[in-house]
């Protein structure tokens, strides 16, 4: 008798356990609605074999310079390049295992005679920023951005692209941006997502395979060096219109359990904002590429002693990061290309391949390592 009880109770164990593996072990599929039920819990899926990078740039917060007038104040010109950038580790299913997106907010400030005045600032992200990017004080639900756009993140995690897009969404205000419009996100994401899911879907378009990934990253910097003053037009010498050029260079960054590169994808976006001698922005409708988007059209063969443009030399020392660990990666023999003192690789793979200085593509895969989760 005691021996069939035992019997029994085993098997009404047995039976529980598989009713509860059937309910809900190993995490169920998406729903597909876009609104964060199935996967889309913040919990990484294993596997990913894809690594894409997404960048969207915009320059519609510059202004324009305006002198005094009456009542009204002087307003110097500003020239404001917001480039969001993705990272993302995709699975062989096309769900997200993991995503990281920041934007470099980066402003170059001129004066009433339209010279550069913050060229020797220091240019953070708004995630590097943290609190001190200042939305908290006017957020109605007491968050900051890079406490939102985490939320954000890990909602779509675990979902497929055509998940991500179909985010239920509604209007703000009257700037008619969009807001989250699903139970997951009103109470902790009131940013507006336009840029991030464009940012998103970018990454996915270029997605590359990899292999044996474990950790994303996603590293970044920024310099505003190449911006101009205006120089009025005197002797022989031309008028010198200005400019607010940002260079934001971004590497997403894929890498394996022994902390080895399992895939990279580096790109740059060289923005432009052009000002007349007044200083009235006069390319507002520009399309606004990145270096590897604009792939011919950046015009670096015509000069190049290899003869490759800038995205076919950049496919080439990804491809050489590929494998090593980033000691190895920043720890690259180079030689100054010209008096410039600027460093191209001198290494034997790569000289006849790369002729473009590296220093801040090693900086930036540095970061990413620094950064990766």
């Amino acid at each position: 008798m005691k021996s069939k009880k035992i019997l029994s109770l085993l098997l009404v164990l047995a039976l529980v356990a598989v009713m509860l593996a059937g309910c809900g072990g190993g995490g169920g599929q998406s729903n597909g609605n876009g609104n964060g039920e199935g996967e889309g819990n913040g919990e990484k899926p294993a596997g990913a074999v894809k690594l894409g990078l997404g960048v969207v740039n915009s320059i519609a917060k510059s202004s324009d310079y305006v002198p005094a007038e009456g009542d009204q104040e002087e307003k110097l010109a500003v020239g404001q390049v917001d480039t969001t950038m993705a990272a993302v580790a995709i699975d062989a299913e096309g769900r997200v295992v993991d995503v990281i997106i920041d934007t470099a907010q980066t402003k170059v400030n001129f004066d009433a005679d339209m010279k550069v005045t913050n060229r020797d600032e220091e240019f953070k992200t708004k995630k590097e920023k943290k609190d001190e990017y200042g939305m908290k004080k006017v957020s109605t639900i007491g968050k900051e951005w890079y406490e939102q756009i985490a939320e954000l993140e890990k909602w779509m995690i675990g979902k497929t692209l055509d998940e991500i897009k179909g985010l239920q969404v509604k209007e703000r205000d009257e700037s008619h941006k969009a807001v989250p419009d699903v139970p997951e996100l009103t109470s902790s994401v009131t940013i507006t997502v336009e840029s991030y899911l464009e940012a998103v879907e970018k990454a996915f378009a270029n997605a590359v395979d990899v292999e044996g990934a474990v950790k994303l990253g996603l590293g970044n910097k920024v310099s505003i060096a190449k911006s101009k003053d205006y120089v009025p037009a005197e002797g022989d010498k031309d008028e010198v219109l200005p400019t607010a050029q940002v260079d934001t260079t971004i590497a997403a960054t894929a890498f394996d359990a022994d902390g080895n590169v399992a895939g990279v994808i580096i790109d740059n976006a060289q923005i432009v904002v052009n000002f007349d001698a007044e200083g009235k922005v006069t390319n507002r409708d520009a399309e606004l590429k990145t270096k590897k988007e604009k792939k011919e059209e950046y015009g670096m063969k015509r000069v190049s002693t290899i003869g490759k443009e800038w995205y076919e030399q950049i496919a080439e020392l990804e491809k050489w990061m590929v494998g090593k660990s980033i000691a190895d990666i920043t720890g690259m023999k180079v030689k100054e290309r010209d008096e410039s003192h600027k460093a191209v690789p001198d290494v034997e793979e790569l000289t006849s391949l790369v002729t473009i200085t590296v220093e801040d593509y090693l900086a930036v895969v540095e970061e990413a390592a620094a950064n990766a989760r």
